[in-house]
């Protein structure tokens, strides 16, 4: 099953984007989760949305082909970084590739909401892109006290009880894909 990952942060050290490497490792068996470049992406340009740039081309067909989508947001003053509206808002245009794509939000924080507030927005967000979402209740991936549960070493996740949640939401997930 093919999955793209958008990670909402460019950081070099960004939990997320080592919360999406996790994940890329754990689940190689059952998922082929390829990450998402969207600090290539230029700021979305009406202007040029009907001939964009060839990283916007790449970015929007790597949606298109996917089976699903994960997003992995940080939390940036109560809501997703402009990096992730960015992209997708360039992904909402003329192909509007997120229509009926199964997407499953989640976040890692150092704080202790784990991303709630920014999950909300991004959930609609996606509402409007007509995106078909992981559904909300009891599965929200949500990881606060994220400097308790990463590896300092080698960035992984390794709190055995987030792990055991995810392991079972991501066949949810997997689910979800299989009814489109």
């Amino acid at each position: 099953m093919k999955i793209v990952a958008i990670v909402g942060s460019i950081r070099k050290d960004s939990l997320n984007m080592y919360f999406a490497k996790t994940m890329q490792e754990r689940y190689q068996d059952k998922l082929d989760i390829e990450i998402a470049d969207i600090r290539s992406l230029p700021h979305y340009d009406q202007d040029e949305e009907n001939n964009p740039p060839q990283s916007v081309k790449d970015f929007k067909q790597s949606i298109a082909d996917a089976d699903g989508v994960i997003i992995i947001t940080p939390e940036y003053n109560w809501s997703i970084p402009g990096v992730l509206k960015n992209a997708l808002d360039w992904a909402s245009r003329v192909e509007k590739v997120f229509i009926g794509k199964p997407v499953f939000p989640m976040g890692v924080t150092m704080g202790t909401l784990g991303t709630i507030r920014a999950q909300l927005h991004l959930r609609e967000i996606l509402t409007g892109l007509q995106a078909k979402q992981m559904p909300a209740a009891g599965n929200e991936i949500l990881i606060g006290f994220a400097n308790q549960k990463f590896d300092a070493q080698t960035g992984r996740l390794v709190d055995e009880q987030t792990l055991s949640f995810l392991d079972s939401k991501i066949e949810v997930f997997i689910d979800l894909i299989k009814t489109v």
